[in-house]
């Protein structure tokens, strides 16, 4: 099980990646693209997805995966419950997400650092 906290914790670390507040939810950005947002309650972890491979990944685990909220159906975004990672899981769902945000040099030059 992984906390909201862990989720901060991490998410923080990536270049560029900033911690925002907003309808009191935690949210990370990459400049104005948030790539991570965690629900009110931290029950739930938000993350950017692929939009054609988010119906496969729900459907291979559904107890651990769900569909956005139905506002958010458009973009590409998944949730996960948090009880139902653990923190290298959390880990590699946030780094993903992050990708899909910043440019190519960014994320290889961490991930040369940082192997996942």
């Amino acid at each position: 099980m992984v906390t909201g906290d862990e989720v901060r914790a991490f998410a923080s670390t990536l270049p560029r990646a900033y911690e925002a507040l907003v309808r009191d939810r935690v949210k990370f950005r990459v400049g104005q693209i948030v790539f991570v947002a965690l629900s009110a309650d931290e029950t739930l972890l938000g993350f950017a997805f692929p939009r054609e491979q988010r119906d496969a990944l729900i459907a291979a685990e559904p107890a651990k995966f769900l569909l956005p909220e139905p506002a958010d159906l458009r973009f590409r975004w998944v949730r996960c419950r948090l009880a139902a990672i653990d923190a290298g899981e959390m880990r590699e769902l946030v780094v993903e997400a992050w990708r899909m945000c910043v440019p190519k040099k960014v994320w290889t030059a961490y991930l040369e650092t940082h192997p996942l």
